[in-house]
């Protein structure tokens, strides 16, 4: 598995994923019927540092990395992933997860907050804190779960300081 810079070419690739990690209602915040030009949007507006993971030349992930915010808030960076359902326990996310820090590392990042974490997206905040990142903050029932109603969003964080560029 390889990952490297995504390009304009690659979202015929990265929206049908796109569409199947939306479409449960139980992860992102994007509605099932976000438009290609939203999706694409999300993922190439400027300013936006999309990267995808292909594995036998076929786009199994994608993340972007960004700053936070702006201006004084910009040496935080912030960072979102989906994997193929279809490809999903095969590592693609963890080896976008670290590839990521390595990036925000060698970008000048001295640290990565994911702003909004679904608390039932067990695997994803496994990863995560397998990763390094803490929770920092709870947000009470600010995701709602197709299945489960309203749940808790989480605020991750970790410092780059023991990561290599």
């Amino acid at each position: 598995m390889i990952i490297r810079r995504a390009i304009a070419a690659d979202f015929g690739a990265m929206w049908p994923i796109f569409q199947k990690v939306v479409a449960p209602g139980v992860s992102y915040v994007f509605a099932a019927d976000t438009s290609y030009e939203d999706a694409y949007a999300y993922w190439f507006a400027p300013g936006v540092t999309s990267y995808v993971a292909e594995d036998d030349g076929r786009i199994v992930g994608m993340y972007k990395l960004i700053a936070n915010q702006r201006d004084l808030g910009s040496h935080v960076a912030n960072a979102s992933f989906m994997v193929d359902p279809d490809c999903s326990g095969k590592g693609a996310g963890k080896l976008m997860g670290q590839h990521c820090l390595q990036t925000a590392k060698a970008a000048g990042f001295s640290a990565i907050q994911f702003n909004f974490v679904v608390s039932s997206n067990e695997a994803a905040v496994a990863l995560w804190k397998k990763l390094g990142f803490a929770i920092v903050g709870i947000v009470p029932k600010a995701y709602l779960h197709s299945e489960l109603g309203y749940v808790d969003a989480y605020v991750m964080h970790r410092f780059l300081d023991d990561i290599s560029a």
